[in-house]
């Protein structure tokens, strides 16, 4: 029997938009700012998902300071280039246009800055406008900062009483988890950037593989 979800929110990189590219090739250009050389830029597949700063935190070391610079190179990088090396996956307007279709309200909720996610959803790939409600994501302040808080700010300006009714959909780990510390159900993806054993690993509800399987459960 499939829950009678009401609300889906979809996290944006590696779900609704292959944004790797992007995002691995303007972490190297913020890494080659401080002189760390990558051989191959896909080894940094890890930065997709989380937050930036963390991730040069976590995998390089970086002080929060020195953090903090790496994701200002960063930004200028992904900005002018980086957001223009995104592409939408296969199937997924299709896919988004069942679902508004069957009546739900839809929503992003991103690690990424949300005036990010709006240039990402308006400007770039305007056809997503349509079957998207709202974009939630991190804000200028730091107030909103993990997938928790963003994914709690979306529940909280969606006027969200009933959390069995809302779906929370990801590739990461972060996606998952985030949605277990706000009560959520959620639904791992496994053509972005992370794989089964995360998936499983993070307690995911349900897993897929494809846009016609995450039909099934909706």
């Amino acid at each position: 029997m499939k829950q009678q979800y009401t609300t889906l929110l979809f996290d944006l990189d590696g779900t609704l938009v292959d944004s790797g590219e992007g995002i691995m090739r303007s972490a190297e250009h913020a890494l080659n700012h401080f002189g760390i050389e990558v051989a191959d830029y896909r080894t940094l597949r890890p930065f997709v998902g989380p937050p930036l700063e963390d991730s040069f935190i976590d995998f390089y070391g970086f002080t929060p300071e020195q953090a903090a610079e790496a994701v200002e190179v960063y930004r200028e990088r992904h900005a002018a280039i980086g957001m223009y090396e995104e592409e939408l996956y296969p199937g997924v307007l299709d896919f988004l246009r069942e679902v508004k279709r069957r009546g739900y309200t839809t929503a992003i909720a991103t690690s990424k800055m949300r005036f990010q996610a709006d240039i990402v959803v308006k400007e770039i790939f305007p056809e997503l406008s349509p079957y998207i409600d709202k974009v939630f994501g991190r804000d200028d302040e730091g107030l909103i900062h993990t997938k928790a808080d963003v994914i709690n700010d979306g529940l909280k300006q969606l006027q969200i009483t009933n959390l069995h009714e809302v779906l929370m959909i990801g590739d990461r780990r972060f996606d998952i988890e985030g949605a277990k510390v706000c009560g959520l159900d959620s639904m791992g993806v496994l053509f972005g950037y992370g794989d089964r054993p995360e998936m499983e690993q993070a307690g995911a509800d349900y897993i897929c593989e494809s846009y016609d399987e995450m039909l099934q459960y909706l």
